[in-house]
């Protein structure tokens, strides 16, 4: 209703520059106002809000779990009808040949045929991995995730917050050169100003030779154009290219200018800082999945991630949270399985319809509800070798299947033969079971070793 807002919408949208509003346009619920005073007028009740909605989407009620089917579950179908099989054949057959050996034939085969080393294959093999990745600041939810990442096809990143650093943007000057003293004056001046650019600028040039507070005449900050000032003379002008009187530039960035009376010097251009693995993991990553970045930011940085990442990379940009939910549940009618990599509830919607949904996390403790692993921020780099690491435990777990299966068969051929007492059967079926066990330990820390630095 009054005033001038400049709303950051970061922990909505994911936008990371605020937002400039004037009287009468509408604001959202989440926003944070930076700056002056603002008076708002409530319009719509909680259970409208924009979060509120997302929220209630569908797939919030949707357990992830029960659309899995786990690797024992698709053998034990079949498992215990051919163990069944085998037990009745061996019955009938002793009936006719010897009755005699018939209660000891049938009591080895259903002895040594015990599921056990088969059962404990699979959550050894994961539980000991979950322990393993989680020393590592790799957090999953259960084993459950690990069969899951084993089975992605496509790998959808958000970007501000995700890709990038929030706290630590990128500042370049371009333009001439300034005069002696210049910087002094500029740091002054920013000193006096609360904006969140002013801040980071001030921080980025940083003199420790800066003025006096009082040296600095007529300043004056303008809500949403910049701040000015007379120091020694000269007056000074830092902000949008309106407050200094010059042509905006037709790329889409964040740009502050610097005027010196009444002369255009340049301007500071403010660019998100990518964690310093991402490059590197987008290259490992492309050449096995189907990569997508979907931003709520805007295309401003659309060059220049093209330049950077593989040319297979689809980017996506002005993306609602609505519209991230939307783009995945696409790609999995697609029969793509995906992942979704996300920071923070804006995300929550794509995290929990995505088939494994992660948070990348600056603060482990800070996180969504709706994912399924959290993954400190400082070991991003990771990403690709947990996802190989999910692969070879798959590969281990049947590798124990087929291990278990040959003392299986080996000792069922000894039992129906009539070659193997029930007492023998049960001494050599937990001994079985151990040596699966130590093999799928072994292995699995072996695996977790190679790929994980």
């Amino acid at each position: 209703i009054k005033g001038d807002g400049r709303i950051d919408y970061s922990f909505v949208t994911g936008e990371s520059h605020p937002v400039k509003k004037t009287s009468g346009e509408a604001l959202f619920a989440g926003g944070k106002q930076l700056g002056g005073v603002i008076e708002v007028e409530v319009t719509k009740s909680m259970s409208q809000s924009y979060l509120t909605q997302l929220w209630e989407n569908d797939v919030f009620a949707i357990n992830k779990q029960d659309k899995l089917e786990t690797i024992t579950d698709a053998i034990s179908k079949y498992f215990t009808i051919i163990i069944l099989v085998i037990t009745v054949f061996t019955a009938v057959y002793w009936f006719f040949i010897d009755e005699k050996l018939l209660i000891n034939a049938v009591t080895a085969v259903l002895i040594v045929a015990c599921p056990c080393a088969l059962a404990l294959s699979a959550p050894f093999t994961l539980g000991n991995i979950l322990r393993l990745v989680g020393k590592r600041k790799l957090y999953l939810k259960n084993t459950m995730v690990i069969e899951s990442l084993s089975k992605i096809t496509t790998i959808v990143f958000d970007k501000t917050g995700t890709l990038t650093q929030r706290e630590d943007n990128e500042i370049i000057y371009k333009g001439e050169e300034l005069p002696t003293g210049a910087i002094t004056s500029i740091s002054t001046l920013l000193r006096g100003s609360n904006h969140p650019l002013s801040r980071m600028l001030y921080e980025f040039i940083k003199d420790n030779t800066s003025l006096d507070q009082q040296q600095v005449v007529g300043f004056k900050e303008i809500t949403g154009q910049g701040i000015q000032g007379n120091i020694k003379g000269k007056t000074y002008k830092i902000g949008s290219s309106k407050f200094v009187n010059v042509k905006e530039s037709e790329a889409n960035e964040t740009s502050v200018y610097v005027s010196i009376d009444g002369r255009v010097f340049g301007k500071y251009l403010f660019k998100n800082k990518y964690r310093l693995s991402v490059f590197a993991v987008f290259n490992k990553l492309s050449k096995n999945y189907k990569l997508v970045v979907l931003s709520g930011d805007n295309d401003g940085e659309e060059s220049y991630l093209k330049e950077k990442l593989p040319k297979e990379v689809r980017l996506l940009f002005n993306q609602k949270p609505t519209d991230k939910l939307d783009y995945i549940k696409t790609r999995q009618n697609e029969g793509e399985c995906v992942l979704m990599v996300g920071d923070g509830l804006n995300d929550s919607g794509a995290l929990a319809q995505s088939d494994v949904g992660v948070v990348v996390a600056e603060n482990v403790n800070v996180f969504s509800p709706a994912c399924d692993a959290i993954i400190d921020a400082s070991m991003f780099k990771n990403i690709p070798a947990l996802l190989t690491v999910t692969k070879h435990a798959k590969q281990l777990i049947i590798a124990s299947f087929i291990l278990s299966f040959l003392y299986n068969i080996i000792g069922l051929l000894f039992a129906v033969t009539g070659n193997l007492s029930p007492i023998i059967a049960a001494i050599l079926m937990p001994l079985s079971s151990i040596s699966v066990v130590a093999f799928v330990t072994v292995i699995s820390n072996v695996i977790v070793r190679k790929y994980m630095k």
